[in-house]
């Protein structure tokens, strides 16, 4: 789902009529039973090559993760749940250990690492702590936590329940670990700890010659003074070079503007931080912006959509590139409109957003966004929205996205050549699939997808939710014809889905009016693990589809049921190498049960 500072965010989805649709077909004679052609026909075996060992989906990351359930603890393990709205179904692998006060959790450290990073829920109005031990002597480090950056309510989205009930601490220990250590967190209150990410954090940057700082234009380190002045100053004296931002808490309290033909860099991102809710905020610019190594922490405790509290809100310009930055309790990570022209976005951490990670909002060519880490956001993690002009030419790569608790992980909404590829998205919640493909267009002017879209080496574990508007659930991977067919061609390969809850591919009309999905081709896919069916087809259309390898498939291996009555039909042409579903649920009148 998406936002607009013209129209409320994820607007409502008119997802209803398909929940009409599994009442409706008690009684329409054409969804009874499925259409002769909804079983993959039988066509002459391709000659089958075999296929390369897939390249692991995700990006490198500085950091391993060990989940509380894995770790040692007198604690309870809750789940796993995929109820919305609980903190269970919002973590980490569906489970997280809760703690009482007083008890405690240890963790073996999965490598050398000399800082941690914790994702933790505490009861609503409250705050803590998790003291450290490290192999068993006690830590001056600690965790702080807070309520204050969750339960988000978010009721002019339809469906949508308090979420957003998680949030991320991280601390640097002190102290230099070693592989096997052991760290012990203490809760000073009731606390439910998810998971643990351990981290070899390199020394501070030095200053770059010939650099500007932002210190020497009277920025205050200490995080007392507004250093909104100094940065401006900085800025305007550093054109074609670079500000510096030395070690230190900075507080920039009004926005910046201006952006362009600069760098803006810091010692890293646990070293130079800047708390702003509002960091960026141009409509133009000419581009030349390099924004690295710093963090930027806001103070986002609620979703306010005519609000831009957001790190970048609009065009850094062309040629651009955003990089080792961390991203933290904003609204969104960046809101992207107007030129940004051969953007590269990468080797970047956005957790704890209220609204998407990233969204790419209309116009942008030949984006790259790769190798990035992204973390309880409260809608699409990625996205890419054609709205007043399509985006072009655009590139997800290679991210890791975990936990995003009311959308899709990726969404592309509509658009011109673009690309998903390579990407691991786990634990979507509620309002999304892992991956969506649409032409839902929440605002007009829009523009539908076109030419070819590729999805390429995408693994999606345990995605896929029931969405309450339609009553039924949204699968693994989604095609969604919502407000127009799909007239563009879209080629689906190697795809590895593991632990869906429900259906693995969808496709569908989420408005429920029946536009047709067409021009799809899926080439290459192993389902490990579907809790209803491989593929859900919910309305007319056409899909070639091949080299897919099912196993532990819940209820059968197609739901073919066009909606609305009349429709038409969907035919899944088999192209060869399809094996473990070749079952068809055969009352249209019932939704397949997850097992």
């Amino acid at each position: 789902m998406t936002t607009s500072s013209a129209t409320p965010p994820s607007a409502p989805r008119r997802l209803l009529p398909l929940a009409v649709a599994v009442a409706a077909a008690a009684t329409t004679a054409a969804l009874l039973a499925p259409t002769a052609s909804a079983a993959p026909r039988p066509a002459a075996p391709r000659p089958v090559a075999p296929r390369p060992a897939a390249a692991a989906a995700g990006a490198s990351l500085p950091f391993t993760s060990v989940e509380a359930e894995d770790a040692e603890s007198a604690g309870t393990v809750i789940g796993p749940d995929h109820t919305q709205g609980t903190v269970a179904s919002e973590s980490s692998g569906r489970r997280a250990v809760r703690l009482g006060a007083g008890q405690s959790i240890t963790f073996t450290a999965p490598r050398a690492a000399n800082a941690l990073t914790v994702a933790y829920n505490i009861a609503d109005g409250r705050t803590g702590d998790l003291a450290l031990a490290v192999n068993g002597e006690a830590s001056d480090a600690k965790l702080a936590l807070t309520s204050k950056y969750s339960y988000v309510d978010t009721p002019w989205i339809v469906g949508a329940k308090t979420h957003h009930l998680l949030d991320n601490a991280r601390v640097l220990l002190g102290q230099d670990l070693a592989a096997g250590d052991t760290v012990t967190l203490t809760a000073s209150a009731e606390v439910t700890v998810d998971v643990a990410d351990f981290e070899q954090v390199a020394a501070p940057a030095t200053r770059p010659a010939g650099s500007v700082s932002v210190v020497d234009h009277g920025a205050d380190p200490s995080g007392q003074g507004d250093s909104t002045q100094a940065f401006r100053e900085a800025i305007a004296a550093a054109k074609g070079g670079t500000v510096w931002i030395p070690e230190g808490d900075y507080a920039v309290n009004s926005s910046l503007s201006g952006v362009e033909d600069v760098t803006l860099q810091g010692a890293g991102s646990w070293y130079s931080v800047v708390h702003s809710s509002s960091f960026i905020n141009q409509s133009n610019a000419a581009g030349g912006a390099h924004l690295k190594d710093f963090a930027v922490i806001g103070e986002v405790t609620e979703r306010n959509d005519s609000s831009p509290d957001n790190f970048v809100n609009g065009s850094l310009g062309p040629g651009s590139s955003v990089s080792g930055m961390w991203l933290q309790h904003l609204k969104v990570g960046l809101w992207l409109t107007g030129n940004n022209d051969d953007l590269v976005v990468e080797d970047n951490r956005i957790v704890d957003t209220t609204a998407d990670g990233l969204n790419l909002n209309g116009s942008a060519k030949n984006v790259e966004v790769r190798q990035n880490f992204l973390r309880n956001n409260g809608d699409d993690a990625l996205a890419m929205w054609s709205l007043n002009a399509p985006d072009t030419g655009s590139v997800f790569d290679s991210n890791t996205i975990s936990q995003p608790n009311l959308a899709n992980g990726i969404a592309i909404y509509g658009g011109t050549d673009i690309t998903v590829s390579n990407n691991l998205v786990s634990d979507t919640n509620a309002l999304g699939s892992g991956i969506a493909i649409s032409n839902q267009k929440f605002a007009d002017p829009f523009f539908p997808l076109a030419g070819t879209i590729t999805v390429s080496g995408n693994t999606l574990v345990r995605t896929g939710a029931l969405n309450p508007n339609w009553g039924h659930p949204m699968g693994a991977l989604r095609v969604d014809a919502y407000d127009s067919d799909i007239e563009a061609k879209v080629n689906i390969t190697d795809t590895t889905f593991t632990d869906s809850p429900y259906g693995a591919f969808e496709f569908v009309s989420g408005g429920g009016t029946g536009k047709a999905v067409r021009n799809v081709t899926v080439d290459g896919a192993t389902v490990d693990g579907a809790g209803t069916v491989v593929v859900q087809a919910e309305t007319p259309g056409q899909v070639a589809i091949g080299g897919v390898h099912a196993s532990g498939v819940g209820a059968a291996g197609t739901y073919n049921c066009p909606f609305p009555e009349g429709s038409g039909t969907f035919t899944l042409d088999d192209t060869g190498d399809n094996s473990g579903w070749d079952t068809t649920w055969d009352d249209c009148a019932t939704w397949p049960e997850a097992k």
